[in-house]
């Protein structure tokens, strides 16, 4: 499936969670919820993707992605009053770390989910 059909998707996903459940709760609340409309949208994803960490050849530890929707695209959830820049920083990160090209940084504390949607593309 092409990468923008995949993200209109998505985002089409979490504005019917945030219609549903609006602002204010728990981020894992937010994935959770997503999960449940991805399957509805019939969109493959994995939840809290572990990525192991190397640094010259030796394991130095892992991080998870929220999600991994299609194989393709990195959505990362947040719940928070302001963006702070080092979640775009984190972002990038998971994306150059496991060779993604997609990521969509969504923050469900906002009144109008569209505000909340940043779109990164690498």
């Amino acid at each position: 499936m092409e990468l923008n059909k995949i993200t209109e998707k998505i985002i089409g996903c979490a504005i019917e969670v945030h219609k549903t459940l609006g602002p204010g709760l728990l981020e894992s609340i937010y994935e959770n919820a997503l999960c449940i409309e991805l399957s509805e949208a019939n969109l493959n994803f994995e939840q809290q993707k572990v990525l192991p960490l190397k640094y010259k050849g030796h394991s130095i530890g892992e991080f998870r992605i929220d999600l991994v929707v299609e194989n393709a695209v990195v959505v990362e959830i947040k719940s928070v009053e302001r963006h702070d820049p080092v979640f775009e920083a984190q972002v990038l990160s998971y994306m150059k770390l496991g060779n993604y090209k997609l990521c969509l940084l969504i923050n469900f504390n906002s009144r109008l989910l569209k505000d909340g949607v940043k779109r990164f593309i690498l």
